[in-house]
C-alpha cells in the first residue's frame, strides 16, 4: 500500500509539471491513468472533472463564427422537455384527434344518447440522429503549426467547422421534412415569389397573403399572435424582399430596418426568416396522362385512388392540381405518399386533405415543377414541428474521454457536447448531439413556391 501511496504521489508530481507546460489533457491523462491502474479511485474518465476549460475561449470563439450563419427555422420551431429526454429507438407519441363534423339536433329524451366513437390519431418522433463531427492532431503537427498561423486560431477555424457543419445539416434535414408534409402550396414553381415592379414601383407581397391564407383556411393557430408563424426563404427571395421600395423607404414601411440593415420584417402577421436550408430543388414525378377514377371524392378525403391510365411517377413532396378544382386555382395539394406507377396507383394527400370534392368523374393531374427548379420555401406555426435535441449519453463508468465540456450555440439554441479523447501520441476532438424531428401537424405548414 506504501508502495501505492508512493507512485501516486510520483505520477501527481508528473501531471502537475505536465500541466504547467501547458498540456492539460496529457497530464489529466496520465493522472488518471495511474490512479485507475493503481486502482486507488474511479476510471480514468471519472476522476477528470474539469471541462475543457483551456479550450473554453477557442470553441466561444468558433461559436461567434457560427451565428452568422442563416439559421431561421430550428429558433422558431416548439421545443418540448418531456421529448428532449426520450432514450435512443423510443418512439414518442402525441395525439391527433379528429375533426369533428357531427352536429346534432338536441331532442328531449329520457335515454342517454350515446355519440359514435372517434379514432385518436398520433404523429411519432423518433431521436434517431445520433451525431457528431470531429478532427485530430498529432504533436509534430501542433508543433509545425504553432510556428505558423498557430494552433489556437487553426483550432478555433476546425470548431467552427465542427458547428457550421451540424447545425447546418439539421436546418436542412428540418427545411426538407416541412416541405413534404406541408399541406397545400401556393405561388408558380420555378418564379420568384416576391416580383418587383419597374423602376419605382413597389413589389408585390401578395404571395405572403396567399400563403397565410391557406393556414387560415386550415384553422392553424397565431393570425393574429406575434411570433407564431414563421416563413423561412432562401437567400434569393430574400434580396428580393429588400429590393422593394415599399420595404425599405422608412416613411411607408415605418421603419428604417430594411433599408439600414436588411432586417426582414413582419409581413401579414408573419415573421420573415431567412434559411441556408431551403435550396432549389428538381426533383420530382414524372406522371404524365394520370387522373383520379370516377368514384368521387368528399372535401378533406386524402386517400385518391387513381385510373389506370397515364405513365410515370407521384412522389412524395410534390405538388399536384386536380383539373376539375374549378372554385379555386390555388388548391395545390402536397403528396404525403406518392406511387412508383400512376396507372391504377394511389396516391396520399398532406392533411386537411381535399378542400373542394370530386364529383364522380374522372379528373386530370398536374405535377407542378417537372419543367423547372424551384425553391420550397416553407410556412408553419410554431407548434406544426416538434424538435428534440440533448446530449449523447455516456455509461455511468465513463468512457475513454479525458474531457468534455457543453456548449450551447446561442443562435440556433442547440446544445453540443466537446470532448477529447487521447490516442498515442496524439488526441481527437469530437463535436456531438442527438436530435430528433416530426411535423406533427401538417394542416398548420404551407409552401410558397419559388
Amino acid at each position: 500500500m506504501k508502495i501505492r501511496i508512493a507512485l501516486l504521489f510520483v505520477l501527481l508530481f508528473v501531471a502537475g509539471a505536465t500541466v504547467g507546460a501547458g498540456h492539460l489533457f496529457a497530464g489529466v491523462f496520465a493522472l488518471a491513468l495511474g490512479v485507475s491502474a493503481l486502482g486507488l479511485g474511479q476510471p480514468m474518465n471519472r476522476l477528470c472533472l474539469n471541462t475543457l476549460t483551456n479550450l473554453a475561449p477557442d470553441i466561444y470563439g468558433a461559436l461567434d463564427v457560427v451565428s452568422r450563419e442563416l439559421v431561421g427555422i430550428i429558433p422558431s420551431i416548439a421545443r418540448d422537455a418531456r421529448v428532449d429526454r426520450i432514450a435512443k429507438g423510443v418512439t414518442f407519441r402525441s395525439p391527433i384527434t379528429p375533426v369533428n363534423g357531427t352536429i346534432n339536433t338536441t331532442t328531449p329524451v329520457m335515454a342517454f344518447p350515446a355519440e359514435a366513437d372517434q379514432t385518436i390519431g398520433q404523429a411519432t418522433l423518433t431521436l434517431s440522429n445520433y451525431q457528431d463531427c470531429g478532427f485530430s492532431w498529432d504533436g509534430e503537427s501542433e508543433f509545425y503549426i504553432e510556428t505558423g498561423p498557430g494552433f489556437t486560431s487553426t483550432l478555433q477555424d476546425q470548431f467552427s467547422q465542427c458547428f457550421r457543419t451540424l447545425v447546418n445539416n439539421m436546418e436542412s434535414s428540418i427545411a426538407s421534412s416541412i416541405a413534404l408534409a406541408a399541406s397545400r402550396a401556393y405561388g408558380t414553381a420555378g418564379t420568384n415569389p416576391f416580383p418587383t415592379g419597374a423602376a419605382g414601383a413597389n413589389g408585390d407581397l401578395s404571395g405572403i397573403a396567399n400563403a397565410r391564407r391557406i393556414l387560415d383556411d386550415n384553422g392553424a393557430p397565431g393570425g393574429q399572435t406575434p411570433g407564431m408563424r414563421s416563413l423561412a426563404i432562401n437567400t434569393m427571395a430574400g434580396a428580393n424582399l429588400r429590393s422593394m421600395l415599399q420595404l425599405t423607404r422608412a416613411n411607408e414601411a415605418a421603419t428604417d430596418e430594411v433599408l439600414r440593415r436588411g432586417t426582414l420584417l413582419n409581413i401579414h402577421g408573419i415573421d420573415i426568416k431567412e434559411s441556408a436550408g431551403i435550396q432549389p430543388i428538381a426533383a420530382v414525378g414524372t406522371a404524365a396522362s394520370a387522373t383520379t377514377n370516377a368514384a368521387g371524392y368528399a372535401v378533406g378525403a386524402t386517400v385518391i385512388t387513381l385510373a389506370a391510365v397515364g405513365t410515370g411517377t407521384i412522389l412524395a413532396g410534390d405538388i399536384i392540381t386536380f383539373a376539375r378544382d374549378t372554385t379555386d386555382k390555388t388548391h395545390q395539394y402536397v403528396v404525403a405518399v406518392g406511387c412508383a406507377a400512376v396507372s391504377g396507383g394511389v396516391i396520399t394527400l398532406a392533411a386537411p386533405g381535399l378542400k373542394q370534392a370530386i364529383t364522380a368523374a374522372t379528373a386530370a393531374i398536374t405535377v407542378l415543377g417537372q419543367a423547372s427548379l424551384w425553391t420550397p420555401n416553407v410556412l408553419y406555426t410554431r407548434n406544426a414541428c416538434l424538435l428534440a435535441t440533448r446530449l449523447q449519453k455516456v455509461p455511468s463508468q465513463g468512457d475513454l474521454a479525458i474531457d468534455r465540456m457543453v456548449v450551447t450555440d446561442p443562435i440556433s439554441g442547440i446544445s453540443f457536447e466537446i470532448a477529447a479523447y487521447p490516442g498515442y501520441r496524439m488526441i481527437t476532438y469530437k463535436v456531438l448531439f442527438a436530435w430528433g424531428f416530426s411535423v406533427i401537424k401538417p394542416e398548420h405548414t404551407a409552401l410558397l413556391l419559388g
